[in-house]
């Protein structure tokens, strides 16, 4: 696994972000990242998915195939890995590597079973969940992007209530945010993420 000091500086520790398809995971980070352009870094997950619409290997994903995932998965080189409907997703450890070596704090966009994986590791990462005000409220939001068919609402709609379950576990987060109105969760989302920054 990645080693990494408990002594590193809060700055600097990898972040973990969390939540349902539908919680604004997307809306926050690309604010995060737009005002905070150089001291925040993604993490670039692997992918055994095809990619979508104009989405390109090695920007929103590194695109593989299922046999290279699972040689990858066979010599160690995840700090978690999930499979999600037919497809393998997962975080290398030189992908954050990657992140830290340029100074820059690591952003890790993964779901539940990845979070309890990042738990076992000595990743010293800070967790954060973003939930949805209700599970009502997520399938209006998952219907109004108009871009899954219905069994896919209903698939993720059912992962929903899993992360929310999940989400709701003592121990488990630093911080758990409540996207109900968007600036009031940007305004705890980024004082989570940048905590020596006040006001």
């Amino acid at each position: 696994m990645a080693p990494t000091s408990t002594s590193t500086p809060t700055a600097l520790r990898p972040i973990v972000v969390s939540g349902p398809s539908g919680s604004g995971k997307s809306t926050l980070l690309k604010r995060l990242f737009d005002a905070y352009p150089t001291r925040f870094g993604f993490s670039i997950s692997h992918t055994t998915r095809a990619p979508r619409g104009t989405e390109q290997d090695g920007v929103e994903y590194h695109f593989t195939t299922r046999e290279a995932f699972t040689s990858m998965v066979a010599r160690g080189e995840f700090i978690e890995h999930a499979q999600f409907g037919s497809n393998l997703y997962g975080t290398s450890v030189a992908a954050v590597k990657e992140v830290r070596e340029g100074g820059k704090c690591c952003i890790l966009d993964i779901e539940m079973e990845g979070v309890k994986q990042v738990k076992r590791t000595d990743l010293n990462a800070r967790f954060v969940f973003l939930k949805p005000p209700s599970l009502e409220v997520l399938e209006q939001r998952l219907r109004g992007r108009g871009t899954d068919g219905e069994e896919a609402v209903v698939e993720r709609l059912a992962q929903a209530e899993r992360e929310m379950e999940f989400g709701a576990q003592e121990g488990v987060w630093d911080r758990v945010v409540v996207n109900d109105e968007l600036e009031r969760a940007w305004g705890e989302f980024r004082a989570f993420c940048v905590p020596d920054e006040q006001g």
